[in-house]
């Protein structure tokens, strides 16, 4: 992807990053069509699952961080549930495909990360609740 970080729009979808002070500047992109792309990735996201866990990786928290630059350009951090997981090649090509699919966005880029690693404390209730872990 080019453009320089502070040229980008940090969205945390896992509530735990924090936004660097280098990147408070405004975004070119007008915010009720941040929001849409915002909501639209969001939907993307859960139509991706994990085979071997009966939810989608939004909700067992697997997506870290998704960015979006000026270009609507976007890069997403995510995880596995395990780093061993048996579709460790796949699952970023899956999200990356999920991603291309919202109206608007131009590239799209996938990191695989393990800091912080995964555990079930991510989870939404939802996940909790259809894993029968509430």
């Amino acid at each position: 992807m080019t453009g320089e970080t502070a040229d980008r729009d940090l969205i945390d979808v896992s509530g735990k990053a924090e936004r660097p002070a280098e990147e408070d500047k405004p975004s070119a992109i007008p915010e009720a069509e941040l929001l849409r792309l915002t909501d639209d990735l969001i939907s993307a996201f859960k139509t991706v699952f994990d085979p071997e866990i009966p939810v989608d990786i939004y909700e067992l928290g697997l997506i870290y961080t998704v960015d979006i630059d000026d270009d609507r350009n976007v890069q997403i951090d995510m995880t596995l549930t395990a780093p061993g997981c048996p579709v460790a090649g796949d699952m970023p090509g899956w999200v990356e495909n999920a991603a291309r699919t919202v109206k608007g966005i131009n590239d799209v880029n996938v990191d695989l990360v393990f800091d912080p690693p995964w555990d079930t404390s991510r989870m939404s209730d939802e996940a909790r609740l259809a894993l029968n872990m509430l």
